[in-house]
C-alpha cells in the first residue's frame, strides 16, 4: 500500500448472540458520525425488528464484501446479510440460532480482504448455547484462531492506562501450571512484543511479567516455575533486545511503580490479571486477540439477556473496542506504508 492515497478504513461488526444486547448496540452505531465504514454482519430482519422494539429508525443498506469501503453515513447501517435459523425473542436463548452466531464470524473473517485496511469488532456471544448446539466452543479467541489457521492466539484486555495479556486463557486452575513452559512463555512474549510494535506503534515495548506463584515463588519456597521457567526466558529475550521486567509478584505488580513504566503486563493465567483490569475499566475495556493474521477487538461484557430490547444497554465497551480497533488499523497501515 506504499505511495497510495489513504483509503477508507472498514470496521466489520458481528453483534453476537441475537437474543442479547449485541443487536441493540449495533443499532446504536447508526447515530454515530465517523469517517470510517461500519458494516454489520447479521440478519437484516433481526436488526429491523430490534430497531422497532427500541423505537429507532435505521436505514439498512445491503452490501457485499468486495465493495470499496465508503465513510459511514449517520442514520444508515451497511450490512452483509446472514440468515437466522429461527425468529428471535429478545432475552430468550434458542439453540437453533447458535450456528448463526458462528456463521456471522465466518462471513466477517472472509470479508477482511487485503485490498483495504480493516478490522473485526465482535459483540458478546453465549458460549453455553453454542455448546448445547453440539459445537465445541470455548470462546472467540480459540474459534478465530482455528478459522484463520493462526499459530497461537494471545488474549489481551485493555482499558485506559492498562493492557493485560495472558499466557493461558480459558483453563481450569488445576491445569495452568503444566502449561507454563519455557516454550510457551517465550512464544507469547514474542507475539505480544511484535503486535505492540506493529499494531500499536510502540517502537520498544516495555512489558512487566507476573510470576505464577504467590510472591513470585518466594525464591523457590512457594514454587519453582519462576526460577526454572519464567526467569530464563526473560533473561534470554532481554539479551535479544526486548524490555522485560519480572517475574514480579502479581499482588504488587499492579501499582504505579511498575505500571507507569510498562506498556503492557503479561499475566500467567486468566484470573491473575483480568480482575485488576476489569476493576479499573469495566464497561470501558476491550478484548484484543493478538497473534492472528487479522485485527480483532471485542467488548468486555456478556450478552446481558435481561437488557435486550430495553434500551438500557451501555455502549461504552463497544465504543472503546471500535476505538482500539481503529488505532490498530492506523498503526498497521502506517507501518506498511512507511
Amino acid at each position: 500500500m506504499k505511495n497510495r492515497e489513504k483509503p477508507v478504513f472498514r470496521l466489520l461488526i458481528t453483534p453476537g448472540e441475537p437474543a442479547g444486547i449485541g443487536p441493540d448496540l449495533a443499532i446504536g452505531l447508526a447515530a454515530k458520525s465517523m469517517d470510517v465504514e461500519l458494516v454489520l454482519v447479521a440478519d437484516p430482519q433481526l436488526i429491523e425488528q430490534r430497531a422497532a422494539s427500541l423505537g429507532k429508525r435505521v436505514q439498512l443498506q445491503l452490501i457485499t464484501s468486495d465493495q470499496t469501503p465508503t465513510p459511514h453515513q449517520p442514520g444508515t447501517l451497511k450490512i452483509i446479510p446472514v440468515e437466522l435459523a429461527e425468529a428471535v425473542l429478545p432475552g430468550v436463548l434458542n439453540v437453533a440460532n447458535a450456528k448463526y452466531v458462528l456463521a456471522c464470524l465466518d462471513v466477517a473473517v472472509a470479508a477482511l480482504g487485503e485490498d483495504y485496511p480493516a478490522a473485526l469488532v465482535t459483540g458478546p456471544v453465549h458460549k453455553g448455547i453454542i455448546n448445547e448446539a453440539g459445537v465445541a466452543f470455548s470462546g472467540h479467541t480459540e474459534y478465530l484462531t482455528e478459522i484463520t489457521a493462526a499459530r497461537e492466539p494471545v488474549m489481551m484486555l485493555a482499558t485506559e492506562g492498562l493492557r493485560v495479556a495472558l499466557v493461558t486463557t480459558h483453563l481450569p486452575l488445576s491445569k495452568v501450571a503444566e502449561k507454563i513452559t519455557r516454550e510457551r512463555v517465550e512464544l507469547i512474549l514474542r507475539i505480544l512484543n511484535g503486535d505492540l510494535q506493529q499494531r500499536f506503534g510502540i517502537t520498544q515495548p516495555k512489558i512487566a511479567v507476573c510470576g505464577l506463584n504467590p510472591h513470585a515463588g518466594e525464591s523457590g519456597h512457594l514454587g519453582r516455575e519462576e526460577i526454572e521457567v519464567i526467569s530464563p526466558v526473560l533473561e534470554q529475550l532481554n539479551r535479544e533486545g526486548m524490555s522485560l521486567r519480572g517475574p514480579l509478584p502479581a499482588d504488587t505488580l499492579f501499582i504505579p511503580k511498575h505500571l507507569d513504566w510498562a506498556d503492557a503486563v503479561l499475566a500467567m493465567y486468566h484470573d491473575q490479571g483480568l480482575p485488576v483490569l476489569k476493576y479499573k475499566g469495566f464497561g470501558r475495556a476491550v478484548n484484543v486477540t493478538l497473534g492472528l493474521p487479522i485485527i480483532r477487538t471485542s467488548v468486555d461484557h456478556g450478552t446481558a439477556l435481561e437488557l435486550a430490547a430495553t434500551g438500557k444497554a451501555d455502549d461504552g465497551s463497544l465504543d472503546y473496542a471500535m476505538q482500539v480497533a481503529l488505532e490498530m488499523v492506523e498503526a498497521q497501515y502506517a507501518a506498511q506504508s512507511a
